[in-house]
């Protein structure tokens, strides 16, 4: 390339920029959208995992099978695609937030059951001794310990899920990876594009592990004495 002609290139990525952007603030509002649905519908299928009624265990463990062993692009076509064949046809990023969130349900609710199993079982016999409730035992006691030990873990599938979001550019939903296609099919300088929507993808993803950090060590009380 002439140096004319890479000038001529560089001045094009401002455009770029500003086009993937978008696709960015999108892919962080998926990322955001999509958590929040996994750690609560994650929740409750852990609590469904531990009930004592034998048809919501049975319920949980079906949804732990089925959300757990099929990929979740499959998944999102199914929402996207397979609803509207039914004549529920769901506007693309509800259905790819709807498709991450119960998928990430599936690995949350065996963090939050792992981390529930984790806490000392002598803690909640000590509350039962003085008669407490199984409810209040776990809001006051169990959960605020079962969510710190959960962190580095929920840290961890929130980075590997603003990752994943690129797989919604093939239900059309307008984020990071949709948009740098589009600009490639527009100009086909996949080069330029594709090296651009790989670094703000980088920057998102350093930018939230620093925050999962922080966030770790503000609920570790060794942390913070250190």
């Amino acid at each position: 390339m002439t140096g004319a002609g890479f000038l001529s290139a560089v001045a094009d990525w401002p455009r770029f920029l500003g086009v993937l952007s978008e696709g960015a603030i999108a892919t962080v509002g998926l990322t955001i959208a999509s958590s929040l649905a996994a750690f609560i519908f994650g929740g409750l299928i852990a609590l469904m995992r531990e009930a004592r009624f034998p048809p919501l265990r049975w319920f949980a463990l079906a949804f732990l099978e089925v959300f757990r062993n099929v990929p979740v692009l499959t998944q999102l076509f199914i929402l996207y695609f397979g609803l509207s064949r039914l004549g529920i046809q769901l506007p693309a990023t509800v259905a790819v937030t709807l498709g991450f969130g119960l998928n990430g349900a599936a690995v949350c609710s065996e963090i939050f059951r792992g981390s529930i199993a984790a806490v000392d079982r002598g803690q909640r016999e000590a509350a039962q001794a003085i008669g407490m409730s199984n409810g209040l035992i776990m809001l006051s006691i169990i959960a605020p310990q079962a969510i710190r030990i959960a962190l580095p873990a929920l840290g961890n599938f929130c980075i590997g899920l603003l990752k994943h979001t690129s797989l919604a550019s093939a239900a059309a939903a307008p984020e990071l990876a949709y948009r740098a296609k589009l600009l490639v099919s527009e100009t086909f300088r996949s080069t330029e594009i594709y090296f651009l929507a790989a670094l703000i993808y980088f920057l998102l993803s350093l930018a939230l592990a620093r925050l999962v950090q922080r966030t770790e060590k503000h609920f570790d009380p060794l942390a913070r004495a250190a």
